[in-house]
Formats: structure tokens, C-alpha cells, sequence
């Protein structure tokens, strides 16, 4: 499964913890007409001013990503990776693809290929004032290519929740993975798999119209029995550059022994 786990956290600090509710972009602290369906385009204050002709919408996201430690061998290991995710949006429904290739390279071998790769649904649930609250559930298909031929597909599911009071959002987001990959015994050594919570909590600010920032707390448990839970602490920002194209940045920094001590995430995206 790799670093697709830690890949998904970072992901939903951009798309899981909600801060536009009814997705019209426009922040809920400003959105004097919070329940707008896509198809509408809006004023500065989120209210209706014409329906356009279609509910559908997609995204497009490139993503360079650079982090310490191959998290199949828990080494040490300078990993960089390109991400392409791809999204689906129909009023409070959307749809999610995320695949990426990367290059590990250590001390003793240097090694690449495609991670696995991530399919994923998501409902957003009636807000309640301020607040929203996301459900998810998704598969993980088994691209990435182990020398042991153990890998199976994972199921995952998530809830995350945000609140925000004028020009501040608070988040929190849980998700629970089902490791189906096979146990190993060679020799005297053993790789035995387990089942992943993961849990987040962070708060961002909206500096202007163009620029949110934040910075989250994580915890998750290794899929590898034994190891101990991996936990960072992480600096992101999201730029609105125009109607369509966006990007963001994301730094994690290490709190644990079995996390990267470094993780490094730039991301550009065109909505259309």
C-alpha cells in the first residue's frame, strides 16, 4: 500500500475538509446563500445569477512530491513521486481517481514503479449551520509491484468534518483501512499487516480571497504489526489563481521514528 495512506491525508486537507460547503466558491463565512447547487453561477456573496447549463464538473491534478523514507522497507530513502487525480463533482456527490508513479533511491538500492492506486466516492451531507460534514469510501487497487506478491485490494472509509466561524475553519477527519494483503514468513522473519486508523485535526485561515492556509496534526497506524503509529505535523496553503486553475503546497514534518522526517507536496490543478 506504500504511501498511498499518507498520500490520501494530504489530499483531503484540499478536498475532504470541506470550507466551501455548497461548492460554489465562495467561503462559507462569506456565502450569504449556502445551499446553491453547481449548476448555478453566483455572486460574490454565493447567491444565484444564472443557472448554468450543466451540474457536472471535473478536475485535473498534477502533483510533485518529495518525502524521506520508503514506507515498504521503512528506510531511509529520498522518494520523489508525480501524482495525477482526477475528480468528479455533481452537487453534493463526487468521484475520485489517484495514481502516482515515484523513484526511491538509498544507501543500497535504487528502485521505481507505480504506487497503488486510490477510487473513491464522496457524499456531502446537509450543513448544518457552519459546519459540514463528508463521507467517503473508496478502494485501493494493487499497482504498486511488491517482490512478494502479497498485495490485495484495501477498502477505505472516512468522515471528516469542518467548521467555520468568519474567517477561520476548524477540521477534523477520521478514516478506517482494511489491509487484505497477505502475511509473509521467510526464514526466521516475518511481515504480518494490520488494519489502519487514521485520524487528523488542524485549523486554517483565510489570509485573503486567493490564499487559505493551515496546520494539521496526524496520526495513523502503520499497516506493518509491531511499528509504531506514524505522526507529523504539517504546514498547508491553497491559491486560488483564477476561475479555473488552483494549486497548493503542503509540508509534513516527522513526529515519529516511522515517519519521514521531511515530506515535501506541490500540486496544480485546472477545474473545468
Amino acid at each position: 500500500m506504500k504511501k498511498i495512506i499518507l498520500s490520501l491525508l494530504t489530499v483531503a486537507s484540499a478536498t475532504l475538509f470541506a470550507i466551501d460547503s455548497d461548492l460554489d466558491g465562495v467561503d462559507d463565512s462569506r456565502d450569504l446563500c449556502p445551499n446553491t447547487s453547481m449548476s448555478e453561477l453566483v455572486s460574490p456573496t454565493g447567491c444565484t445569477i444564472q443557472t448554468l447549463g450543466t451540474q457536472h464538473h471535473f478536475d485535473i491534478i498534477y502533483g510533485l512530491n518529495f518525502y524521506q523514507t520508503n514506507y515498504t522497507t521503512l528506510e531511509e530513502a529520498d522518494t520523489i513521486s508525480q501524482t495525477i487525480q482526477l475528480d468528479y463533482y455533481y452537487n453534493k456527490f463526487s468521484l475520485q481517481l489517484n495514481t502516482s508513479y515515484y523513484n526511491s533511491d538509498s544507501k543500497t538500492y535504487d528502485n521505481s514503479g507505480m504506487n497503488d492506486t486510490f477510487v473513491g466516492a464522496y457524499y456531502m451531507l446537509d450543513s448544518l449551520k457552519n459546519t459540514s460534514i463528508r463521507l467517503g469510501a473508496g478502494l485501493i487497487f494493487p499497482t504498486y509491484d511488491t517482490e512478494f506478491n502479497n498485495n490485495n485490494t484495501d477498502y477505505v472509509a472516512s468522515v471528516n468534518i469542518s467548521h467555520t466561524i468568519k474567517d477561520i475553519n476548524l477540521f477534523g477527519g477520521y478514516s478506517y483501512t482494511i489491509v487484505n494483503d497477505d502475511n509473509v514468513k521467510s526464514g526466521t522473519s516475518s511481515i504480518r499487516y494490520q488494519n489502519v486508523n487514521a485520524i487528523s485535526l488542524g485549523a486554517g485561515i483565510y489570509l485573503n480571497d486567493k490564499l487559505y492556509t493551515s496546520l494539521a496534526y496526524s496520526s495513523n497506524d502503520s499497516m506493518y504489526k509491531n511499528v509504531e503509529d506514524i505522526e507529523t505535523a504539517s504546514f498547508y496553503a491553497f491559491y486560488t489563481i483564477d476561475s479555473n486553475w488552483f494549486t497548493t503546497f503542503n509540508y509534513a514534518y516527522g513526529l515519529s521514528n516511522s515517519a519521514s522526517d521531511n515530506a515535501l507536496s506541490l500540486r496544480v490543478g485546472y477545474y473545468f
